[in-house]
């Protein structure tokens, strides 16, 4: 039975990407469709790919740290999962040291936002004093 091959719009579609964002990556060497003529044809591999760097990004990594695991599978080995797991490991702990600094960050906002609603109520208090 042969592969699946999924032209550049189905592509797009299925993974609500635009046809320049796939062009990007390939020429960033992250997906590498068959060329048949001027048309891409996008295999197994690639829509795995795909779907690995679209998780990397939303986890925060960058392309070049995407493409560098990307291409530690095709040793074949283990070493693609154990670089994985170290930089997801890093990476969520970045993640969680950013959540700290938004969370007090949010705090902070909330107790000037407050601050500020007393100040004005006070203000339109003393311009506006009940007879």
């Amino acid at each position: 039975m042969p592969e699946q091959k999924m032209t550049i719009s189905e592509m797009c579609e299925a993974f609500e990407v635009t046809p320049r964002t796939l062009r990007f990556y390939e020429a960033k060497e992250l997906i590498f469709p068959q060329r048949v003529g001027k048309k891409r044809l996008y295999l197994a591999q690639d829509r795995a790919r795909l779907k690995l760097i679209q998780r990397g990004k939303r986890f925060g990594f960058s392309l070049e740290s995407i493409r560098r695991l990307l291409n530690l599978y095709d040793l074949g080995d283990h070493q693609q999962l154990t670089a994985a797991y170290v930089a997801a490991r890093k990476r969520l702990e970045e993640m969680i040291a950013q959540q700290k600094t938004l969370n007090e960050a949010i705090e902070e906002l909330q107790e000037q936002i407050a601050w500020a609603k007393d100040a004005i109520a006070t203000m339109e208090k003393s311009e506006h004093p009940n007879p």
